[in-house]
């Protein structure tokens, strides 16, 4: 049977017999197990270029780098590892085996080049490679510690990665690319070797120097960072409403010394406005300082007012303060009077008693007055307070001065009274009473 065969296909038949008929050709290599990275070497005058193993060493002066040799030769060989020696430029003798496996490994290497001599019979392979056992140390402190930042310092060593040309033995180095970086827990700040961190933070912090180079060796070092600062922070329980109006601060401070805390009060934001129209000297706006850790305070008077906490951290060295205001006003509502035109004293529990709605008032008087304009009814209070949504105030109950039921009809109504604002309320009209149940 006659094959035939295109150029390309007869080539690869002609390397394949080539490559089974002659054990010379072989597929061997040098390999570094357990590695961490590899580069090769960048020789000036030596022809060619070898591998570079490097090791990642936890000290320095450690030897831990290893090198296999694999050949695809079957039966007995001698594997002849030799080491170059820069003082005599030569390669020494370093260690030999003869053995039927198909690989030789030597370890505990320390930093140089490695050349193996495969033998069997009259075939030879010779292949070197370089390896080295890289290493950091590392430290870390912080210094300059202040109110508005501090200082991270990180220092390290390494060895320098050294080989030579083969040709002249002229040294040569290899490049780490030695980098660094800062970081708190995931977070990387920075990457230079001395931040300033600015804005610290309230908790003692740990953060984390690492060196590294290009292939992943490294160092870690930690230290700590005691804060000497504080936030200011609080939240208000009712924000706005009727005067007079209670309002509870909760102090959400970080971090400050117990007992060191000053809440300013400001005056009515109009009251303040109107103060300095028209005058160049200062106007003190602060109505008290309280020093409460979260203190309750009560706003007698309609108007709109500003709050400011200062919070303290207080070390050995230092006194560093924070200051936050209020993000929105205090608004104790102006006072108004709502009166119902209708109400029906009739005992089935609905809508039986005359209610007036009052709103931020200092005091009020109420008179009821029949058609015929006399007064039937008289109620006024010097200290009316809370209540707020709700109808709350029986003013009359449909009864006349002398305990009689009022007629039902048409009666007149006057109210005045003086706001927590400090504004005169009147207000006058009808109210309907009816009695006869549905």
């Amino acid at each position: 049977m006659v094959v035939f065969m295109n150029s390309k296909t007869l080539l690869i038949f002609v390397f394949f017999v080539f490559m089974f008929s002659f054990p010379g050709f072989v597929r061997a290599q040098v390999s570094a197990p357990g590695s961490s990275g590899s580069d090769k070497t960048k020789y000036p005058v030596f022809k060619g270029t070898d591998s570079i193993y490097v090791f990642c060493a936890q000290t320095e002066g450690a030897a831990i780098a290893v090198l296999q040799a694999n050949t695809d030769w079957i039966g007995t060989k001698t594997f002849l590892w030799e080491k170059y020696n820069p003082g005599s430029a030569v390669f020494e003798f370093y260690f030999s085996e003869s053995t039927a496996a198909q690989k030789s490994v030597i370890s505990g290497l320390a930093d140089g080049c490695y050349r193996v001599t495969i033998t069997q019979a009259e075939n030879t392979y010779v292949e070197r490679a370089w390896v080295f056992n890289d290493w950091f140390t590392s430290g870390a402190t912080v210094s300059e510690s202040n109110c508005f930042s501090f200082k991270l310092n990180g220092v390290y060593t390494t060895g320098e990665l050294k080989y030579y040309d083969l040709a002249n033995n002229a040294e040569l180095i290899v490049n780490k690319d030695v980098r660094v970086q800062w970081k708190n827990g995931s977070e990387i700040i920075a990457a230079v070797l001395n931040p300033q961190v600015f804005n610290p933070p309230t908790k003692n912090t740990d953060y984390t120097f690492r060196v590294y180079d290009k292939f992943s060796c490294q160092s870690l070092a930690v230290t700590t960072y005691n804060s000497i600062v504080t936030k200011a922070d609080f939240t208000v329980d009712k924000q706005n409403g009727e005067a007079p109006l209670i309002v509870t601060f909760t102090n959400k401070s970080e971090n400050g010394t117990p007992g060191q805390y000053e809440w300013f009060f400001f005056r009515d934001l109009d009251e303040i406005k109107e103060e300095s129209e028209g005058s160049t000297a200062p106007v003190d706006s602060i109505e008290i300082v309280a020093f409460d850790e979260s203190p309750v305070y009560t706003y007698e008077y309609s108007g709109t007012y500003m709050v400011k906490l200062v919070s303290k951290k207080i070390t050995n060295s230092q006194v560093c303060v924070d200051t936050v205001y209020l993000k929105d006003y205090i608004v104790a509502d102006t006072s108004f009077i709502a009166v119902p035109n209708v109400f029906t004293p009739n005992g089935d529990g609905t809508n039986d008693d005359f209610v007036v709605k009052f709103w931020s008032m200092q005091s009020i008087e109420i008179d009821l007055f029949n058609r015929w304009g006399k007064r039937v009814h008289h109620w006024e209070s010097g200290d009316v307070r809370g209540f707020e949504n709700t109808w709350t105030e029986t003013v009359w109950d449909g009864r006349l001065m002398g305990g009689k039921y009022a007629s039902p009809g048409v009666y007149y109504y006057t109210v005045k009274g003086e706001g927590r604002d400090g504004e005169k309320r009147r207000k006058h009209g009808f109210v309907h009473l009816f009695r006869d149940k549905e």
